[in-house]
């Protein structure tokens, strides 16, 4: 049986010495049908040589400016034809085999819109330096904090993001958590594997790793759970945390077994 075609993008800024890293973590994938496409708004670091360098290799190539990572990764979802869909930044990078798992798994399960799987925490360095376990999907746990899920290891029906409307271009802070949202608020269903699919990058020179982006997500998810909940958080909404968090492993103890297993301090290598 021939396996179905999943599309992938990659959007890049100014990542060169991790880009491609990324690259290869999808072209080496052992899966036969991949449709890749790669946004660079204006990187002057080099990026657009070693995407070019890679470029017969490529579905697509979008360089055009944008608004922003949402944006983004809307162009590339508009030049996207598989069924399936993924996307990675710059500087994350997949794990081997994981496409041809993740597909088996949405097959298996045709009624799911998404799957999420697990992945580890690298440095600079790619070394480990802890473990990323998602939690079952769900909307109240998620306005209460406890349904946080590795996007990296995550795996679409791509119609299902379309159906979604795609990417809010106007949030620039949390974009994967309100596509995981959108989808679920239009009914659709996901799964979860504790699987291992891919590393996410955090260093003190990225996004994700500063303060400033901290406090941008803890205003951001203010935001989501007013569109979760249809209200503002109130003072009691703080003491249901713990119990959104006891449901999470009480639900999920294969996450919590894998959470507390030891870690094993190597460097990936692709």
């Amino acid at each position: 049986m021939s396996l179905p075609l999943i599309s992938v993008v990659t959007i890049s800024f100014n990542q060169a010495r991790f880009l491609e890293q990324a690259i290869r973590s999808v072209l080496e994938q052992d899966y036969p049908h991949i449709e890749y496409v790669v946004v660079d708004p204006g990187s002057t670091d080099g990026s657009r040589d070693i995407i070019d360098r890679y470029r017969d290799r490529i579905a697509s190539v979008i360089y055009e400016k944008d608004n922003g990572p949402a944006d983004g990764l809307n162009k590339g979802l508009s030049h996207c034809t598989g069924e399936f869909f993924c996307y990675l930044n710059s500087d994350d990078f997949f794990l081997p085999d994981a496409f041809r798992r993740a597909i088996a798994q949405l097959q298996a399960h045709p009624d799911c819109a998404f799957i999420n799987g697990d992945g580890f925490i690298v440095d600079e360095n790619g070394k480990i330096t802890k473990r990323f376990i998602s939690a079952p999907f769900n909307l109240w746990r998620y306005a209460y904090g406890h349904s946080i899920v590795c996007q990296q290891s995550t795996f679409f029906r791509r119609e299902a993001v379309i159906e979604a409307g795609g990417f809010n271009e106007n949030n620039r802070i949390t974009w994967d958590a309100e596509l995981l949202i959108d989808i679920t608020l239009n009914g659709r269903k996901n799964i979860l594997n504790h699987d291992y699919w891919s590393s996410f990058r955090i260093y003190d020179a990225s996004i994700t790793g500063s303060q400033h982006y901290q406090e941008a997500v803890k205003q951001s998810h203010k935001l989501l759970f007013n569109r979760i909940m249809e209200r503002d958080a109130h003072w009691y909404d703080a003491k249901l945390v713990p119990l959104a968090k006891l449901i999470r492993w009480t639900i999920d103890p294969i996450g919590l077994w894998e959470r507390m297993k030891p870690l094993r301090n190597k460097e990936i290598t692709l």
